[in-house]
């Protein structure tokens, strides 16, 4: 079996597949393109290449799924983009719709010592400032999402657990509505023929649209 480089582009690929079956639906040649912005053609080669390297699995003709060392090899470059987007917003105060580009560019230079030393000065954090879940070092890792906000009934009590952070200018606004991992908020009225959420946060009222309540999940208290 031919070895994989885990070039820059490898552990991109590896990290958008594992991200993309943890949104729920199937992880395709499109779906892959769109994700990281290439070509079919381009996606499908590296496919290839990740299949012969027995990272990646196909089910059928046309999904395909992380074997269980492809699965692995994502985990690492999960945890040093969460680690790395924790660092940079607990010591250099880098807002949270800023921290996931900029993770973006580091994770792929980051050794294991390095990642070591900044896990043990953040005291082993175990969420990144969006709330997704840090992978361990070792041993298993769960990745629950939590109920998303639109699906949360009327008059609920409902405590944020995971943002997005797949669209900085949401992931801003949201901030900026205090709605961010930890806070609890009432669940009002749906305006009716797909009209907006409100939700109450503190002593102020919000109407959020699907494409904002999509982002956010949690769990009903």
């Amino acid at each position: 079996m031919p070895m994989v480089t885990m070039s820059r582009a490898t552990e991109d690929y590896l990290k958008a597949i594992y991200n993309l079956a943890h949104l729920g639906g199937p992880v395709t040649t499109s779906t892959l393109a769109h994700e990281l912005g290439v070509s079919s053609p381009s996606v499908s080669a590296m496919l290839k290449r990740l299949e012969d390297g027995d990272l990646l699995d196909r089910p059928d003709h046309r999904t395909v799924a992380l074997t269980a060392e492809g699965e692995r090899a994502a985990l690492r470059v999960v945890r040093r983009h969460r680690l790395l987007e924790t660092f940079l917003a607990r010591a250099l105060d880098v807002p949270w719709d800023e921290v996931h580009a900029e993770a973006e560019l580091l994770e792929h230079a980051l050794s294991e010592r390095l990642e070591d030393r900044i896990d043990a000065a953040l005291g082993h954090p175990t969420h990144d400032p969006h709330g997704d879940p840090i992978p361990p070092r070792d041993g298993p890792h769960v990745e629950v999402r939590g109920t998303p906000l639109d699906e949360a009934p009327d008059g609920a009590r409902f405590r944020v657990d995971r943002v997005s952070d797949r669209d900085s200018a949401a992931l801003r606004y949201l901030g900026e509505l205090g709605i961010v991992p930890g806070t609890e908020l009432s669940v009002e009225e749906q305006a009716p023929f797909g009209g907006p959420r409100w939700v109450r946060v503190g002593d102020e009222r919000h109407a959020l649209g699907p494409a904002l309540t999509q982002l956010v999940h949690g769990h009903v208290v």
